[in-house]
């Protein structure tokens, strides 16, 4: 039987996972991504590469233990992360750690790139502009270590990094190009103009080949780390937001793929990029896709780390019962969330605990409880949170359909967040259209093992892997009367954030 495997590099886990070419999971390897705060910048977050490699391979090695024979095996591709990189001299060594998303310390760059290259960029390169973005890293670096970047042969996003690792080329592909900065969007490769603006040597930037492309083969040094055969191909992968449409079909225009996590991301798919003043405004990316001719809008909030804080600060006793009858917090607190009353008793939640990305960029906005009353339960503000984060899903929905001119009849969703059931249907209930959540295990490394099958023949294209290895799961089907409440409250919602900004940003300045 032949097999293909999925590598994901995420911000929590390194995982290899192995699937069939039905798309059911064979074997799979984890190991922790490690963050390392450097003890003379505490406030600085890092990712190692000698632990980022090492770590994967682990997780490379224990996924192919459990197979029988690991000439299996016919493709590797690897997935991830979008921004953080590392530079590399030509003998192979890396000189500086990735500066991790986390890690801030790029926003006087951002300032300077506003300044002298322009956010107007976006017409070229689709990016909003964050601080986070691998042209900052680079002009940070060319500033404080000057020395570093004069010996940088290339300058590689980490999942360059780990393809290099297994087979030796430089390279990057469509996808993850777009998180540089650097990219145009129309003609899918380097911009001269964006590049002599910036200052950055392009000589330092890899080559771009599409994602599905066989870059080489497993050699010696990485078959010793690893336990894939020598010769074992390694094509590319990309970004892993997108290789999560492929075993949903999420790569065709029409639908659009809510990734429920920590964060949670809305992607649509298009033919051609659009890239407008409007949808700069509201912090949404233009991105190539994965997919053959195919490019991605998506906008991205923080999302599901206001239900764990909640459930950190307030659920002791759902902890405590855990502890002594069983189960998790969350088998607790989520029925009590259940009992309040659709609408949560007059009570909104406004969630910007970690500011306000999108469909308003604003990085002083604040959250908020707002309606509390003497009657207030811990399930109606818990419920409240849960409907907050769905009216933000339903604001980014809205606004990207006005300004596409488009409208989306159906939702797929993929990530941690499709286990709570309440809440899914809350969003079904609020965007008043079907929420399909597919029976699929892991769509992010499936998709890269999709590519993987694509470069070496497996499957002919994209849309022949999906047929394949799709499976249909549970739908979530709006409700007519609650949709109707929720219709009605969609409204207060929407004045939350203008009433409470002036409020919000003065106890951020202080």
């Amino acid at each position: 039987m032949d097999y293909l495997m999925g590598i994901d590099l995420g911000s929590t886990s390194l995982k290899a996972i192995v699937y069939d070419l039905d798309g059911n999971m064979v074997a799979q390897g984890s190991r922790p991504t490690e963050k390392h705060n450097p003890e003379d910048h505490p406030e600085w977050t890092v990712w190692l590469p000698d632990n980022i490699w090492g770590n994967t391979a682990e997780a490379v090695k224990e996924a192919v233990s459990k197979l029988d024979d690991p000439s299996a095996i016919k493709g590797v591709a690897v997935t991830g992360m979008g921004m953080d990189g590392v530079p590399m001299d030509a003998d192979g060594n890396w000189l500086y750690p990735f500066i991790s998303w986390h890690d801030n310390r790029t926003e006087p760059q951002l300032e300077w790139w506003k300044e002298h290259v322009g956010l107007d960029k976006y017409a070229i390169n689709g990016n909003p502009g964050w601080a986070m973005n691998s042209a900052l890293r680079m002009l940070w670096v060319k500033e404080h270590e000057p020395e570093i970047l004069a010996k940088t042969h290339k300058w590689l996003l980490i999942e360059d990094f780990i393809n290099y690792m297994l087979c030796g080329v430089w390279a990057t592909d469509n996808s993850m190009a777009s998180c540089t900065m650097l990219f145009n969007q129309k003609t899918r490769d380097w911009s001269p103009e964006i590049i002599e603006l910036s200052g950055i040597d392009p000589t330092i930037l890899p080559d771009i080949k599409p994602s599905g492309t066989v870059l080489g083969q497993i050699h010696d040094k990485a078959s010793g780390a690893t336990g894939l055969p020598v010769g074992t191909p390694v094509v590319m992968g990309g970004h892993d937001l997108l290789c999560g449409t492929l075993p949903v079909g999420a790569f065709e225009p029409g639908l659009a793929l809510d990734v429920t996590g920590t964060w949670e991301c809305i992607i649509f798919s298009m033919t051609e990029p659009t890239m407008t003043p409007t949808l700069q405004e509201m912090g949404m990316t233009v991105q190539a896709s994965v997919a053959k001719n195919r490019h991605a809008i998506w906008g991205a909030a923080p999302a599901n780390e206001m239900l764990e804080w909640f459930r950190k600060e307030f659920g002791f006793e759902a902890k405590h019962k855990a502890e002594t009858d069983g189960g998790e917090d969350w088998d607790y607190l989520i029925p009590m969330a259940a009992e309040s009353n659709p609408g949560s008793n007059g009570i909104f939640f406004l969630p910007h605990m970690s500011a306000s990305a999108c469909p308003v960029q604003d990085a002083k906005s604040l959250g908020a409880f707002v309606g509390l009353g003497a009657r207030a339960t811990y399930g109606d503000m818990l419920r409240a949170v849960l409907e907050g984060l769905n009216y933000q899903f339903l604001d980014i929905v809205n606004a990207t359909e006005l300004s596409l001119s488009t409208t989306v009849d159906k939702v797929i969703a993929v990530g941690g967040g499709t286990k709570n059931q309440l809440g899914m249907q809350n969003k079904a209930d609020i965007i008043n259209r079907p929420i399909e959540v597919p029976d699929v295990e892991e769509a992010t490394p499936l998709g890269a093992a999709i590519l993987a099958g694509i470069g070496v023949g497996l499957y002919s294209d994209e849309q022949e892997a999906f047929k394949r290895v799709y499976r249909s799961g549970k739908t979530y089907e709006p409700d007519a009367a609650r949709a109707e409440v929720f219709r009605k409250r969609f409204e207060i919602y929407k004045e939350l954030y203008p009433a409470l900004k002036p409020v919000n940003h003065r106890i951020s300045d202080m």
